[in-house]
């Protein structure tokens, strides 16, 4: 019997916190709610019920995390397989088949893997581990967010806004902020 998993990252493109990745198994013939889509084209509100569907419905979830000093050690795309085999290497049972959102994945033991690019989009299982990743992150970054409120993490969840960025220049760096270079917008 084939036991799929889906897996999906959130954080890749932020300037603050770790990058982290959920790898979900769903029950056979689960019927799928058509809020069960990407995070991204999902309200907070909407991200966060179907959050807690997941963990009431599937059979397994794993989340791992790769840290600020990983990513800056590493880079951020190994460091994203990194998180992803964390994720992996936590469900129960073992899965048969990765479905990967992206276009690259690094082999994780001899588990089949599928890279599907916007598979977050076509794929259940992978729009719940998208869930799983981007509201896990959210929620870490709003607790962060009580550390170092002056960068607006409750809002901006570590992203290179404008502002974000303007307040790296002012403040400095944190502990929690990963190697970048800074570019703003000239009002000019």
């Amino acid at each position: 019997m084939e036991i799929i998993a889906g897996v999906d990252e959130a954080g890749r493109g932020a300037i603050a916190g770790p990058v982290v990745a959920a790898a979900v198994i769903l029950p056979d013939g689960l019927k799928i709610p058509d809020l069960l889509r990407d995070s991204k084209q999902l309200t907070y509100a909407q991200r966060n019920e179907m959050y807690e569907w997941i963990h009431q419905n599937a059979v397994s979830i794993g989340i791992g995390e790769a840290s600020v000093e990983e990513i800056n050690s590493m880079n951020i795309l190994n460091a994203t397989f990194l998180a992803m085999h964390r994720a992996i290497e936590k469900l129960n049972p073992v899965p048969t088949l990765l479905l990967i959102d992206g276009n690259r994945f690094k082999p994780f033991g001899a588990i089949k893997y599928r890279c599907i690019v916007g598979g977050d989009r076509v794929e259940p299982v992978i729009s719940a581990a998208s869930i799983v990743a981007k509201v896990y992150r959210d929620r870490l970054m709003e607790q962060l967010h009580n550390q170092f409120p002056e960068y607006g993490w409750n809002s901006n969840k570590g992203y290179p806004t404008q502002i974000h960025k303007e307040m790296v220049i002012k403040l400095g760096r944190t502990p929690y902020h990963r190697n970048f270079k800074i570019q703003l917008k000239l009002p000019f």
